[in-house]
């Protein structure tokens, strides 16, 4: 049977590459983000089975607009949608902003949209996969801060969803090229120098935190839940 898969933050980088493996597997996928263009050049891209819907996932008035395009049953939800609050600046009013900021970008976007859905997730093989970062188990002040909230929530959702056969985990991305989220900083001296700090001497690529995604939405992963799945080529362990 094919299965109706929603992917936030999926007209670029790793949420486009989940996307794309979704939909050449047959697959009906929906990618939810805030800008219409770049979502509507990833559906234009990925084919027939994608369908582009615009939402701010971080406002619970968008949210609750968008429950009317997204499917009645949805057998996997990943939650990829997040960024990293730029504000800077001293004084506790720029300190606010962005812990605020990153707050509602990587905790909101996916409590709200889950929350919301969860009455659709498919009973016996739903899947919910979310993004979090390297960031929650090394630091990184108010980023990791709010990816290291993803994984408390994420124990308490699985506990929730498993009495209905649905589980919940966690993709733990390291340093990865092909997104946004670095921009300009990741020049060819910062590739290295976090490459140096892996064990296997490189940085990821989107497919390959794709994959990991895809394995814990597919059967095969049906007995895992709670859990995080580090996808950092042993950047966390240091070398």
């Amino acid at each position: 049977m094919t299965r109706n898969v929603v992917v936030t933050g999926g007209g670029t980088g790793i949420g486009y590459e989940v996307a794309r493996r979704f939909a050449e597997a047959g697959e009906q996928v929906v990618i939810v983000g805030r800008r219409r263009a770049v979502l509507e050049d990833a559906a234009a891209a990925l084919g027939p089975n994608v369908t582009p819907l615009v939402c701010d996932l971080a406002d619970p008035d968008a949210v609750e607009a968008a429950l009317a395009e997204l499917p009645e049953r949805v057998d996997v939800l990943v939650n990829n949608a997040g960024s990293r609050e730029t504000v800077i600046g001293a004084g506790p009013h720029a300190l606010l902003a962005r812990w605020r900021g990153d707050f509602e970008r990587n905790v909101l976007t996916v409590v709200l949209l889950t929350e919301s859905i969860r009455d659709r997730l498919t009973p016996g093989s739903g899947r919910v996969v979310t993004i979090s970062s390297i960031a929650a188990l090394r630091g990184a002040g108010s980023y990791g801060a709010s990816k290291a909230s993803l994984h408390a929530w994420n124990h308490f959702l699985a506990a929730q969803l498993g009495t209905s056969g649905i589980t919940a985990n966690i993709v733990a991305p390291g340093t990865v090229a092909g997104t946004e989220f670095f921009g300009p900083r990741l020049d060819d001296a910062e590739v290295s120098r976090r490459a140096a700090r892996t064990l296997l001497g490189r940085i990821g690529e989107t497919g390959e935190v794709a994959a990991a995604v895809h394995f814990l939405a597919s059967p095969e992963a049906g007995f895992i839940t709670g859990e995080i799945l580090h996808c950092n080529g042993g950047e966390l362990l240091g070398r």
